[in-house]
């Protein structure tokens, strides 16, 4: 029996010992954390969840020593599970997530940081510090948005600006076409107005060619005629006896 009591003894002892290991070592991380030694601090807690992985205090603190290491993707990661863990209380929940809004406001993600900060002051509605933070993330959200507005406008008048460009581009060529069309008509017109001047001027040529040849070959004939005829006159002269009187 004496053996038996002291194996008990012995064993609620060493768990004892081991349940307080984890809490020495968060407490460890916590001076090294206090002094700025963010570092040191980390590897404390992590030594603490090495024994107990669902020690939510080892966590926290360890998201806190990532947050001040500007390390905001470990940190949203180790708040995560603080917060998924049943077991903490609502007090530490909401400065959990404070902590998460402050990480999404860190990384300009303000929707997200808005969220954080209602889900924490469900919580805690008389936290002076996330309803600044909410306020202050609500304020550059709406300014965010007036920029987004207004670059969205500048983008519609300069898309405006350039379709109205290309349309006046597209008309100024278009016209250019049109005028060239037109001069090439109006030069058409002259070659065709120029041969067809020419062709006149070469059919009255050929007409008066003709009127000439005609003209000739009249003549020609008319003096045809009177050589015949002044032909047969001396000849029916030269049969005539002519009578003299004595």
């Amino acid at each position: 029996m004496k053996a038996s009591w002291f194996t008990i003894i012995a064993l609620l002892f060493s768990t004892l010992l081991f349940a307080q290991q984890p809490k020495k070592q968060v407490r460890e991380g916590n001076r090294f954390y206090e002094k700025k030694n963010y570092s040191d601090a980390e590897v404390q807690y992590r030594k603490a969840l090495t024994k107990d992985s669902t020690y939510a205090k080892a966590r926290y603190n360890l998201g806190n020593a990532f947050y001040k290491e500007n390390n905001y993707e470990e940190a949203l990661n180790a708040y995560q599970k603080v917060v998924n863990d049943p077991k903490i209380s609502k007090e530490i929940k909401a400065k959990v997530l404070h902590n998460i809004g402050n990480i999404h406001l860190q990384n300009k993600k303000l929707e997200e940081s808005i969220e954080s900060y209602k889900q924490s002051l469900k919580l805690n509605p008389k936290d002076t510090d996330t309803k600044y933070n909410l306020a202050y993330a609500m304020k550059l959200l709406q300014k965010q948005q007036n920029q987004n507005k207004k670059n969205n406008k500048q983008d519609q008048k300069n898309k405006d600006q350039k379709d109205q460009k290309n349309k006046n581009n597209n008309n100024k060529d278009k016209n250019k076409d049109q005028q060239k069309n037109q001069q090439q008509q109006q030069q058409q017109n002259k070659q065709d107005e120029k041969r067809k001047q020419q062709q006149q001027q070469q059919q009255q040529k050929k007409l008066k060619k003709e009127e000439a040849e005609r003209m000739l070959e009249a003549l020609r004939n008319d003096e045809k005629k009177t050589l015949d005829k002044l032909k047969k006159q001396k000849v029916y002269g030269s049969k005539q006896r002519i009578e003299k009187d004595w």
